[in-house]
């Protein structure tokens, strides 16, 4: 069994920058991949970003060149930097992990409880 926890989060005005952080609990050394999904009001979860065991990312088109994803040497933690935030990251951003070698929303295991950003001015 796996558990992770979420950190991070808040209020930033456009351009500004956030972290989040997650850390896996239990049989951290099953798991595939970790990364961030989010899910705005009215909107299906999407993935955000994404790091494998080997350390490879996956990115949404939207975040690319904004956002980056890394883990801690312990391969337990993962963080979200994100930069030039704007108003359509606001969304409530999960952190999960997999012990699957695919990273689809559905493939996903173990969620957090969420942590909400807001991007307003």
């Amino acid at each position: 069994q796996v558990r992770v926890e979420e950190s991070g989060g808040g209020l930033v005005h456009p351009g500004g920058s956030l972290r989040l952080s997650c850390a896996a609990s239990g049989s951290v050394s099953s798991i595939n991949a970790m990364g961030w999904y989010r899910q705005a009001p009215g909107h299906e979860r999407e993935l955000v970003a994404v790091i494998t065991k080997r350390g490879g990312t996956t990115y949404a088109d939207s975040v690319k060149d904004r956002f980056t994803i890394s883990r801690g040497d312990d391969k337990s933690t993962v963080t979200l930097q994100m930069n030039n935030l704007k108003p359509e990251d606001t969304a409530v951003y999960y952190c999960g992990a997999t012990r699957s070698p695919s990273i689809s929303r559905s493939a996903i295991e173990y969620w957090g409880k969420g942590t909400l950003v807001t991007v307003s001015s």
